[in-house]
């Protein structure tokens, strides 16, 4: 079985998915990390080097290889990753898809103290930061709203998000 944590950048998805592969003993992969390992950059770089477009591609060719496996795995999504191609599709036939749904104000919070690690936020001031995520969150609500099971992650503890997701499995 394999377990797709989906969310916008900032949802606690890394986080989540960490405690979550350890709490039921399931292989952890964050599908960013995978990309960087692979290309030998990190995420920044190929961005900055290749090109949005280019990383989409290896995205979606890291994606289809580890959904093909079938092993017990908690994969960690990267935020846009539901919202290109037919991704969202093929999450929810080969995984069980779990959005962490998160406010605004609470990732732009998170979002304020990790702009350098973070290409597509790097250069809007803290002042425009809720507006974007608002933005971008409304375009890419609809492929997040396809996941078979959504939880709300405002003022939770991460146990209590993840006694939420194992409820909703039946783990």
């Amino acid at each position: 079985m394999i377990i797709s944590l989906l969310g916008y950048m900032g949802s606690g998805k890394s986080h989540i998915s960490k405690i979550l592969s350890d709490e039921i003993n399931f292989k952890l992969i964050d599908l960013d990390k995978e990309v960087s390992r692979r290309q030998k950059l990190t995420v920044s770089e190929i961005f900055e080097k290749k090109g949005e477009i280019y990383f989409r591609k290896q995205e979606r060719q890291v994606l289809e290889e580890i959904l093909a496996t079938q092993e017990n795995t908690v994969l960690s999504l990267g935020g846009g990753t539901p919202a290109y191609y037919n991704n969202m599709e093929i999450i929810n036939h080969n995984s069980i898809s779990v959005f962490l749904m998160t406010s605004v104000l609470v990732l732009a919070d998170r979002l304020s103290r990790q702009k350098e690690k973070r290409p597509l936020i790097a250069k809007i001031s803290d002042e425009d930061l809720p507006e974007f995520i608002a933005k971008h969150l409304f375009e890419r609500n609809a492929f997040y709203s396809k996941a078979q099971f959504s939880i709300r992650t405002d003022q939770k503890t991460p146990e209590n998000i993840i006694r939420e997701i194992i409820e909703k499995l039946y783990l």
